[in-house]
């Protein structure tokens, strides 16, 4: 029997990249997955990927999906995509809180005028301020409201069915950009910052362990699951364009999702941990791919 066989799963952000190779996986090991993303046809070539792709990818396999179309913005779609997921595929027992704002950012709205730009202070010399200051609070409210007010939210909808079923899994994917820049003082700040994208992530962390304390005597896991090396997917490539030889591959870091999705959240649960050290086992102190519910 496969691993995740019964159960139903939602993903969020599954149009493409970390996603989509998520919801693969999981369909793969036997979950119902319930994919969820804006994209219902490419708008930007730098971000390909659909969620009718990520369905078909799955039914490829055998695979049961729906594709959901839904704004993590819209404050009606979140309730909406999990009233639906449940209506088509049965109580949800498996979360995945995976979207994420990354630059280029939103579709253009086709019925808005365009916004004119705002002329630079110093005429068309690039000013040079710090990538803080230039980040509109608009912009840093937006990775907060996709990675941690939706996440939060989905997670509240999702857990009656879970306490009703006597189990649930909820992963959180987070990033190595939550624990970046570090202290100071600072030598080489020449690469700059995420402070939207990290802050999100860090109080995605946090949010992680508080719904995992009182989760856990449900039987329900919470964890985070953060790439132990660069992952090459469509947001991260449009800031870096070259990577070095040390780049994970997005199959396995799905897998770690499947095992984290296994776990005994007596034993595992609350943590924010790296993909290779979920498939490895390091983490917990024992064996995961053998882990049962």
């Amino acid at each position: 029997m496969k691993r995740l066989a019964g159960r139903t799963a939602i993903v969020t952000g599954a149009s493409r990249g970390l996603g989509a190779s998520i919801a693969v996986a999981l369909a793969a090991e036997g979950a119902a997955v319930a994919v969820v993303a804006r994209t219902e046809q490419v708008w930007d070539e730098r971000l390909p990927g659909t969620i009718g792709e990520t369905v078909a990818a799955i039914e490829a396999i055998g695979g049961t999906a729906v594709p959901i179309r839904a704004d993590l913005l819209d404050p009606e779609d979140i309730p909406r995509l999990v009233e639906e997921a449940r209506a088509a595929l049965g109580p949800i027992t498996l979360l995945v809180n995976n979207a994420a704002f990354t630059a280029p950012g939103r579709p253009p709205r086709t019925d808005a005028p365009p916004r004119p730009k705002a002329p630079r202070p110093d005429g068309d010399a690039k000013p040079d301020w710090p990538g803080f200051v230039a980040i509109p609070v608009s912009a840093f409210r937006r990775h907060f409201e996709i990675s941690v007010f939706a996440g939060y939210e989905l997670m509240q909808l999702v857990a009656p069915d879970m306490i009703e079923a006597g189990l649930g899994s909820i992963v959180n994917i987070s990033s190595v950009a939550s624990r970046l820049p570090g202290s100071g003082p600072f030598g080489d700040t020449s690469s700059g910052v995420l402070p939207g994208y990290g802050g999100s992530k860090a109080a995605l962390e946090h949010l992680t362990s508080c719904a995992a304390y009182d989760l856990q005597r449900h039987n329900i896991a919470v964890n985070a699951l953060s790439p132990s090396q660069p992952m090459i997917t469509p947001g991260l490539s449009y800031y870096i364009k070259e990577f070095d030889s040390n780049v994970g591959v997005n199959e396995d870091f799905a897998e770690a999702v499947v095992r984290l999705a296994l776990v005994d959240p007596t034993v595992v649960t609350g943590r924010t941990v790296g993909h290779r050290e979920v498939l490895d086992g390091s983490f917990a102190g024992f064996d995961v791919s053998s882990a049962s519910l």
